[in-house]
C-alpha cells in the first residue's frame, strides 16, 4: 500500500494507528466520557466477532438494551449522541484496555472480550482492508502479514491487544469469550453471556436467537439493513455487507505458507509464552 494512502486513511494515537473515521480530538477526549453503572462494553480485536456477539444481545427478548455505535466512531459528538440514549447501552469498542475511559474502569461496568485465533483474524482483517473504501488496500496477502506482524494495522498489535486485556482476564466485571468455543457450543457460550449480564434466557429462546444469529442468517440481514444509519456496530465502516465474510474456524490454512505460518508461530510461542489465553488457542492457531 502507498504512504500517501496510508496517511490520508489513517492516523495515529498514543502510537496506535486508528482510521480517520476516528478523530484525534476525539480519542484524546476518551476519558472525558461518562460511563454508567449499567454500561455494557463490547470488545475485540477488530475482526474477531464482534457483531456476531451485538446481534446475539440484541436478540435476547426483554433484555433493555440498546445498541450504540463504537464509543471511538466519529468526532466529541459522539459523547452527547451516547448521552442521549435512554436504556441500558451496548457500547461496542476495539480499543486496548490502557485507552479505555477511565469512568468504565472506575464504575466496574460489564466488559464481554471477544477473542479469536490470530491466523483467521489475519486474514479476515486483510480481506477487510482490501474491501473497506476507510482503510488502504494491501497489494498482497503476504505484504499486509507483515504489517499484522509487526503491529502496523489499525488498534495496533493482536499481542499487545490480547495482553493488555488478559491482565483483567480475572476481574469480576470482565467475561472473556473465545469465537472458536462460540462457534463449537453455541448454547454454552449464550448461557454463560445471560448469567454475566443477569438477564434470563429459556431454552426456547436461545434455539430461536441461535437460528436468528447464524452466519448466512445475519450476512443476509446486513444486506437488508444496510441502509440503516442506527446500525453502525463498526468502528471502521458503515456498511455492514463488509463485515460479513465466510465467519470459519481454520480458514488461514489456505493463506499462510509453511514459511509465514513458521514464522508467525515462533512470535506467538514467544509473544503468549507466559498467557493462559494463548494456551487455550495453541489448537487453533
Amino acid at each position: 500500500m502507498s504512504a500517501q494512502s496510508q496517511t490520508s486513511l489513517l492516523h495515529k494515537h498514543m502510537g496506535v494507528l486508528f482510521s480517520t473515521m476516528s478523530s484525534l480530538e476525539l480519542l484524546r477526549s476518551l476519558d472525558s466520557f461518562d460511563a454508567r453503572e449499567d454500561d455494557i462494553f463490547l470488545v475485540s480485536y477488530p475482526k474477531s466477532g464482534t457483531h456476531w456477539v451485538a446481534e446475539v444481545l440484541e436478540n435476547i427478548p426483554h433484555a433493555g438494551i440498546t445498541l450504540t455505535s463504537p464509543i471511538e466512531l466519529g468526532n466529541v459528538s459522539k459523547f452527547e449522541e451516547l448521552k442521549m440514549v435512554s436504556r441500558r447501552r451496548v457500547i461496542p469498542t476495539h480499543l486496548n484496555y490502557e485507552m479505555l475511559p477511565v469512568t468504565v474502569k472506575q464504575k466496574q461496568c460489564k466488559i464481554i472480550y471477544i477473542v479469536r485465533n490470530p491466523k483467521d483474524t489475519a486474514v479476515s482483517l486483510f480481506h477487510y482492508y482490501r474491501d473497506n473504501p476507510n482503510l488502504p488496500s494491501p497489494e498482497t496477502w503476504a505484504a499486509f502479514l507483515e504489517l499484522f506482524i509487526k503491529g502496523d494495522v489499525v488498534y495496533g498489535s493482536w499481542f499487545d491487544h490480547i495482553l493488555s486485556w488478559e491482565e483483567h482476564k480475572k476481574d469480576e466485571n470482565v467475561l472473556f469469550l473465545f469465537y472458536e468455543e462460540m462457534k463449537k457450543d453455541f448454547v454454552k457460550s449464550l448461557k454463560k453471556i445471560s448469567a454475566f449480564l443477569g438477564i434470563s434466557v429459556t431454552d426456547s429462546e436461545m434455539s430461536k436467537i441461535s437460528r436468528h444469529t447464524s452466519f448466512s442468517e445475519m450476512k443476509s440481514n446486513a444486506a437488508k439493513e444496510n441502509c440503516d444509519p442506527n446500525h453502525v456496530i463498526c468502528a471502521l465502516t458503515p456498511n455492514r455487507n463488509l463485515v460479513f465474510r465466510k465467519g470459519v474456524v481454520g480458514d488461514w490454512i489456505n493463506y499462510f505458507t509453511p514459511n509465514q505460518k513458521r514464522i508467525f508461530d515462533e512470535l506467538f510461542t514467544e509473544k503468549m509464552k507466559s498467557s493462559e489465553v494463548g494456551r487455550l488457542l495453541k489448537e487453533y492457531v
